[in-house]
């Protein structure tokens, strides 16, 4: 997820000193990620790169860092065994940037194509901070021209949305020495999620949803029933025709149904069904509720083909409470499932289809 961004926005527009702490390159075993980040302030943290030791130990150094008051990179090497006393056993070399004196011009860049919901890929070297657009321009600095295979290997990871990565590579031609990079796409999500319903079950699923890399629309018909806060990857929508609404989702949409009214719920799955191009529909009830619905909509004239691909009920087997929370758990674990299948090509059960934007 990309919130690291508007918390460093924020942070230094504040004028509050800060170290941007990134899991730069693994070997071996390790807690997280390439591009993991979390942000250390002065009197918090946001975000983890893992837990444990090498968290316990990376806040330290950048808590020492901030002391300094000096704006830079610095690159450090743990060993997870010999260093941290973790089991995992891998290597992880950790960036730290710091911002304690101005504010880098990169981060506005960077922060207003994150609101236009513009793909960039940003290039961190030991030394400089470049950014690349979707077309393999270098939109920061501005005007700055650097090897072409920088460009290549951004668009390369756009397109084929890879996770961020090292590269070993001459900045420029006239260099003698290659530089380290390491290269993090900045990709609007593509799983979108469209949440009917905001009572107890809605509010648990968006709550439990939300920190996940995704994008939710939560709509009702009832005026007032939204949380006056909400994470900024959720929309709320008041609608006196919630149904209406699903017309407004692209093409291999998340649809969740759970709203208060049974002849909602079918005239919002009678929307979804009719479209045909979701990636999973799925309508909180029992097998009874399914099989009305089922009867009626098939009156209706809709295909049974149609609605063999909607999921009712809805979580992953084995979970059987009909908690708010464990329903939530539940539909959470049953997307995010179906998101890293769909992410790693494989095959999805028959009610689920892939579709790409």
């Amino acid at each position: 997820m990309s919130e690291w961004i508007g918390d460093l926005n924020e942070q230094i527009t504040a004028g509050n000193g800060c170290v941007l702490v990134t899991i730069a390159g693994v070997r071996g075993s390790a807690p997280r990620e390439v591009g993991a980040k979390m942000l250390v302030t002065g009197h918090e943290t946001i975000g983890t790169i893992g837990g444990g030791q090498l968290e316990y130990k990376c806040t330290q150094i950048a808590f020492n860092t901030l002391k300094d008051e000096k704006n830079g990179n610095r690159l450090r090497k743990f060993t997870l065994g010999a260093n941290c006393g973790q089991c995992c056993g891998g290597v992880v070399e950790v960036l730290f940037e710091a911002f304690c004196v101005e504010k880098p011009g990169w981060i506005d860049v960077l922060s207003a194509a994150h609101r236009r919901r513009e793909p960039f890929v940003i290039a961190t070297s030991p030394y400089s901070k470049y950014l690349i657009s979707a077309n393999g321009n270098i939109a920061y600095p501005k005007g700055c021209t650097v090897n072409g295979r920088l460009a290549v290997d951004a668009m390369r990871i756009l397109n084929q949305r890879e996770s961020a990565q090292r590269l070993n590579l001459k900045l420029n031609d006239n260099d003698n020495d290659n530089e380290d990079l390491l290269l993090e796409p900045v990709v609007a999500s593509d799983l979108n999620i469209a949440i009917f319903g905001a009572g107890h079950v809605g509010a648990a699923t968006v709550s439990t949803l939300s920190p996940l890399d995704c994008n939710i629309r939560w709509i009702d018909s009832r005026r007032n029933i939204f949380p006056k806060h909400l994470p900024e990857n959720v929309q709320k929508i008041e609608s006196a025709q919630p149904e209406l609404e699903v017309a407004a989702m692209p093409a291999g949409s998340c649809y969740l149904v759970m709203t208060h009214s049974h002849p909602l719920d079918q005239a919002v799955i009678q929307q979804i069904l009719a479209r045909d191009d979701f990636c999973y529909c799925g309508l909180i009830g029992s097998v009874s509720k399914r099989r009305q619905f089922e009867k009626r909509l098939l009156k209706l004239g809709m295909p049974q083909s149609r609605f063999d691909r909607l999921t009712c009920p809805i979580g992953i087997d084995g979970i059987a409470g009909k908690k708010p929370a464990e329903i939530a758990i539940a539909v959470a674990a049953e997307l995010l499932r179906l998101s890293e299948a769909r992410g790693a090509g494989e095959k999805l059960p028959a009610n689920v289809r892939i579709l790409r934007q």
